[in-house]
């Protein structure tokens, strides 16, 4: 992601940088897009608040398997909270909707409660499982960050940046017949 904010006589980029193309055995992991530009925002523009949403941007995740096989995934990225470390001090936040594995709708599971279903938030550390196996997974990817107003006051061109990957963790393991 990459957004600039303009103040008095300074610049903020900020961009999210992603890993396109990860495997796992016979899966291949694919994004629609690696970097996120937020643009230019203008501090004047915005409303003294604590903190700034830089709104939600979205991509699109893909995993092709050459056989049906069980599904997981992780976002990896410096811990921030309940998110991912976005500059010195704002944090981003991933969320998986929509999911579908060979075009149906699945639920998403913890990897260490297996039992219990998950709201789609990659979290630090967390891993989510696809609720059912299949050659197919799709699913949409919203990203939410926001910085805290005073990530604001720059005196010159700043860049601030997310980094991060998603990982195919599970490996392709056939299913029994």
């Amino acid at each position: 992601m990459v957004a600039k904010f303009k103040g008095i006589g300074g610049v903020m980029l900020c961009m999210l940088l992603m890993v396109q193309g990860a495997r796992a055995d016979d899966c291949r992991l694919s994004i629609s897009q690696s970097r996120v530009d937020y643009g230019v925002i203008h501090r004047e523009a915005l409303v003294e608040r604590p903190s700034v949403a830089l709104g939600t941007r979205t991509l699109h995740l893909n995993v092709l398997c050459t056989e049906p096989s069980a599904m997981a995934l992780r976002f990896t990225g410096a811990a921030e909270g309940q998110g991912f470390r976005f500059g010195r001090e704002g944090r981003m936040r991933l969320t998986l909707r929509h999911a579908q594995v060979d075009g149906r709708a699945i639920d998403w599971r913890m990897a260490h409660l297996p039992g219990e279903t998950a709201s789609g938030q990659l979290l630090p550390g967390q891993v989510l499982v696809a609720g059912s196996p299949g050659k197919r997974l799709t699913a949409q990817v919203d990203i939410d960050t926001d910085l805290p107003s005073d990530a604001l006051q720059v005196r010159s061109e700043t860049i601030l940046e997310g980094l991060g990957r998603f990982e195919l963790v599970s490996p392709a393991v056939p299913l029994s017949r």
